[in-house]
């Protein structure tokens, strides 16, 4: 059994993208429950509505592929990363390269080119996109903290509390994702300068898993 769970708040540059996720999830995986998740946030809470969707999975060892609306993965990967999350105690990221189309690489996609054919950057370090795990692993390391508001950072804080609690990074498997192009998020303010702050709070506590523990429990 796997569930596809998508954070989704809709948005006039994200439709047609979100449309496009929803139908390859469903040619590729058949009649799976694909569920959309937001929360009662007024400012869009991305952790949130990621941990809300894997806390609504009723048994703790089923597979959860918590997919971004905007962003499609290789089969290949996709199904390696889910059959090796079942039993491993790890998240698992479905690629080794992100590719960021833009718009010009999401145009030739929507004209019909191949994903692996169309223009687009790498987008090193990408630890997002797409996460296969179950509800049991999401919360050994306490999934993601849900101080992070707005856009920024929480992906790379989760990844920073998966190797320091779990003792390694999360699993890659090779292939890569493609994110689609949409109207990009303000990244500045008080907000996201208050995200900032809290990611270095995560650095710090990289240092030890007791410390790890402590600022989780702080949340």
């Amino acid at each position: 059994m796997v569930t596809i769970v998508i954070p989704w708040r809709p948005q006039p540059s994200r439709l047609r993208s979100f449309d496009v996720v929803v139908g390859w999830y469903r040619e590729n995986l058949g009649d799976v429950p694909i569920v959309t998740v937001d929360s009662d946030d007024e400012i869009y809470n991305l952790a949130r509505c990621r941990n809300l969707g894997v806390a609504g999975i009723g048994d703790p060892g089923e597979v959860v592929v918590i997919g971004d609306a905007d962003t499609i993965p290789e089969r290949e990967a996709l199904f390696a990363a889910i059959d090796a999350a079942r039993t491993s105690g790890r998240v698992h990221l479905p690629y080794t390269e992100y590719r960021w189309l833009g718009a010009a690489g999401t145009a030739e996609f929507s004209a019909g080119a191949a994903l692996e054919e169309c223009s687009h950057e790498v987008v090193h370090g990408a630890c997002s996109g797409v996460y296969v795990t179950t509800p049991a692993t999401w919360r050994s390391h306490g999934g993601q903290d849900e101080r992070f508001r707005g856009w920024g950072f929480e992906d790379a804080a989760w990844h920073v509390a998966h190797e320091t609690l779990l003792g390694e990074p999360p699993r890659r498997h090779p292939g890569r994702v493609y994110a689609l192009h949409h109207e990009t998020q303000r990244r500045d303010g008080p907000q996201y300068d208050a995200n900032a702050a809290l990611m270095a709070r995560y650095r710090d506590a990289s240092e030890a898993p007791e410390r790890m523990r402590e600022l989780l429990q702080s949340s």
